[in-house]
């Protein structure tokens, strides 16, 4: 795998985790966050989307990977 490469796994039970250098934009295109490891928010109850904040316990989120 490259360096630059950026891989996105589904986290079991969780948030999808982004690995390698992103930068997460909102829709106006700036910059919100630049990264080697961001979590992104799968149950829709994170408090800072489109992040994890940890909401997916609490809401008892389930998901198989």
């Amino acid at each position: 795998m490259s360096d630059d490469a950026v891989t996105i796994t589904p986290l079991t039970d969780g948030p999808l985790e982004v690995k390698g250098l992103t930068t997460v934009t909102n829709s106006a295109g700036e910059p919100m966050e630049e990264s080697d490891r961001t979590y992104l928010c799968r149950c829709g109850g994170s408090a800072k989307k489109p992040f994890c904040d940890g909401s997916h316990k609490k809401a008892g989120f389930t998901s198989t990977v």
